[in-house]
Formats: C-alpha cells, structure tokens, sequence
C-alpha cells in the first residue's frame, strides 16, 4: 500500500469508528470485522490501530467502555458513543464531506 494511502487511512480512524459506533455498541474485534465488511475490504484496522484508538477516544469522552460477559467466550469491553461523541461524529462527517468534495473538483479538473 502506497504511503499516501496509508496516511488517508489513518487520518479516517477515528470517523470511521465513531460512524460504526453510531449504530450501536460493539467490541474491538467486531468493531474491525464490522469495517472490513462495509467497506468490502479497502478498510482494515489491525490491533496496533484499533485498540490505541479506541483507548484514546475513551480517555478524550467520545466513547465509554462497558465489559459485559458473554455467553460464550471471555468478556469483552463494548464500546458506545457519549454525547460528545455523536457530536464529534456530526463535526467530523461535515469536516469529510467538504474536504472530499473540494478534493474531487479539483481532482475533477484534471486532464
């Protein structure tokens, strides 16, 4: 993967899971099955990106964790959005939208 695919991915990590968050609390690993499946692939959060997100986004009040035990296997910590989180969703998809927008009419533009 070029480098430059790799920035855009990185930059979108935090949208993309506060957009999977929005419907509904989910735990990392379903979380990252999750964005493969929507995206058919083209996304994919490893643990060295996922987890350190997730942590940070709780730490800033985006999300809040709740370990909840499961019939079958270990427990598992499920994420939901707070408040500031679905605000913080609302600012980021404007933020997106505009940005992809103007980068496809310049894009666009292009011979």
């Amino acid at each position: 993967m070029a480098d430059g695919a790799r920035d855009l991915r990185k930059a979108s990590v935090q949208v993309l899971i506060l957009s999977l968050l929005q419907d509904g609390p989910m735990y990392g690993y379903q979380l990252s099955k999750e964005l493969q499946r929507r995206s058919k692939g083209y996304f994919e959060f490893k643990e060295g990106t996922l987890y350190p997100a997730l942590h940070r986004m709780e730490n800033q009040g985006l999300l809040q964790g709740e370990w909840q035990v499961v019939a079958e296997g270990p427990s598992r910590k499920f994420y939901h959005l707070t408040a500031d989180g679905r605000a913080e969703l609302a600012r980021s998809q404007s933020d997106w939208t505009t940005f992809t927008s103007r980068l496809m009419a310049v894009l666009g533009s292009i011979d």
